[in-house]
């Protein structure tokens, strides 16, 4: 025959855990810049930025396009090569691990023979 514990053996008293409080930090001081008309004219302001950041090649190539006529294309590489950014599409150019490259190669091995680009 198989006993059963009373109700009160089975009960559990459990202490409330000890939290210690929270240490004050300083103060982070937040920098908000306002959107100017002119930079809300920006082509890449009209496109989803995840575009410029994008992992296939054709995505890439319509990035760099959106840059063509922008007027502050210039400023925009400038500004990239300061920051040394390492990916993305900045002022036309595709960065990839911090260095200008000219095409972004499709993810997979590489071809053994060389397809003609159709233009």
């Amino acid at each position: 025959m198989i006993e059963r514990p009373d109700q009160e053996q089975t009960e559990r008293t459990t202490s409330p855990a000890v939290v210690p409080s929270p240490q004050k930090e300083p103060a982070m001081q937040l920098t908000v810049f306002e959107p100017t008309s002119a930079l809300d004219d920006l082509p890449c302001r009209s496109v989803e930025p995840e575009l410029f950041f994008a992992e296939s090649p054709a995505d890439v190539e319509l990035a760099k396009a959106v840059c063509t006529d922008c007027p502050v294309r210039d400023a925009c590489l400038q500004g990239a090569l300061e920051r040394k950014e390492p990916w993305g599409v900045w002022g036309g150019e595709l960065f990839v691990q911090g260095v200008i490259v000219a095409r972004k190669r499709p993810r997979g091995r590489p071809r053994k023979v060389d397809v003609a680009v159709v233009a």
